[in-house]
């Protein structure tokens, strides 16, 4: 009597995937497809498909190990296996691949597809990037068209089967060795030809629309911020999902705050007196305007922090400063008065008055020395 677990190589207590990978490694090496001519390797080929034949099976199993035979269950090439005049090499292979990736050469059926993601560029303001807001958008996509539903096809006049493929979506032939699947070209794998097509979007199952949707814009958003709306993007093909639609947010340049992360700068004005006696001025700030107070002896480019006058965290209430940066307002226009006190000043400090005289004198004594 034979051994069918000796002749595939494996132990008796061995798992029926163990058992199906130790015949498909065995008749890869002995089927006679790639052994012609080779009567001997062909009488083992023969010998591990009719192992397979028993063992393969469960209950064929159950009967083997419990009597030591398979006599009365049609043991041999005859009862499933893999006959020697039946499967081919290739039906070996493309088994081997069928577990691993569906099948082999192309899809059996047309599957369900998730539709495209879209894209939208979408320009802020530094204030709804800084408190949130919400915009409305109108964004062009492709939707499931309403008269179908679809389907493709005209209401009441239903997709038919496939003629070339039989509703499997695929075709199959033979290429040397191979068994090989392919998608079929006729219905593009999904097995149904519309012979009616739908009036309303000639067969596409979608049609392009202009879909208006409310997008909110979280508070401490940055340029690149990307927000993602699910659901929002193209249609799906065969039953699959609709792609999502991703906001890409630019925050506007601002002709007085320039802005480094939740800090927000900018600059303002002060006269001289105020610089020399110091005083209270008004700050524009992102809320409106707030006081600031300026020391006696401010030099021009001090710089303040307005705390949590800032850009907030994303997620949270934390908000970052205002720096503000003071220079000193040179008028242009001077009354005579103003002349008459300004020189005044400069001769009590030892400066000459007369600009020209003085930058002329300074440069002499620098390169005198």
């Amino acid at each position: 009597m034979k051994d069918y677990y000796k002749l595939l190589g494996v132990d008796r207590n061995a798992t029926q995937d163990e058992i199906k990978k130790a015949f498909r490694q065995l008749a890869l090496k002995y089927h006679p497809d790639r052994n012609q001519g080779d009567k001997v390797l062909e009488e083992k080929f023969k010998e591990v498909n009719e192992a397979y034949a028993c063992l393969g099976d469960p209950e064929k199993r159950a009967h083997y190990d419990r009597y030591g035979t398979s006599e009365g269950l049609g043991a041999g090439a005859g009862f499933g296996g893999f006959g020697a005049g039946g499967a081919t090499f290739g039906d070996i292979f493309e088994d081997i691949f069928d577990d691993f990736f569906g099948s082999f050469g192309g899809s059996k059926r047309a599957r369900a597809t998730k539709g495209a993601d879209l894209r939208y560029n979408l320009n802020i303001t530094i204030e709804e990037a800084a408190f949130g807001a919400e915009r409305s958008l109108k964004i062009p996509r492709w939707q499931s068209c309403d008269v179908c539903s679809g389907t493709g096809a005209e209401p009441g006049k239903p997709p038919v089967t496939c003629p070339q493929c039989k509703g499997t979506g695929h075709i199959r032939f033979q290429q040397g060795f191979f068994s090989v699947s392919k998608t079929c070209n006729k219905c593009q794998g999904t097995g149904r030809i519309i012979t009616n097509p739908c009036h309303n979007c000639n067969g596409n199952g979608k049609v392009k629309v202009q879909r208006e949707i409310s997008v909110k814009i979280p508070a401490g958003v940055d340029n690149g911020s990307r927000l993602r709306l699910s659901g929002e993007g193209d249609f799906g093909s065969y039953g699959g999902p609709p792609g999502d639609l991703y906001v890409v947010l630019t925050v506007d340049e601002h002709p007085f705050f320039k802005r480094d992360g939740m800090d927000i700068y900018c600059e303002v004005p002060i006269s001289f007196p105020k610089a020399v006696f110091g005083g209270e001025i008004e700050v524009p700030t992102l809320d409106g305007s707030a006081k600031l107070k300026i020391p006696a002896s401010t030099q021009s480019g001090k710089t303040f922090h307005l705390k949590g006058k800032g850009i907030p965290r994303l997620g949270s209430h934390h908000r970052g400063d205002q720096i503000v940066g003071v220079y000193i307002d040179v008028p242009k226009k001077l009354t005579p008065r103003q002349k008459e006190l300004l020189e005044e000043f400069a001769e009590i400090g030892g400066e000459v008055s007369d600009e020209s005289k003085g930058f002329k004198n300074k440069l002499k004594d620098l390169f005198s020395m």
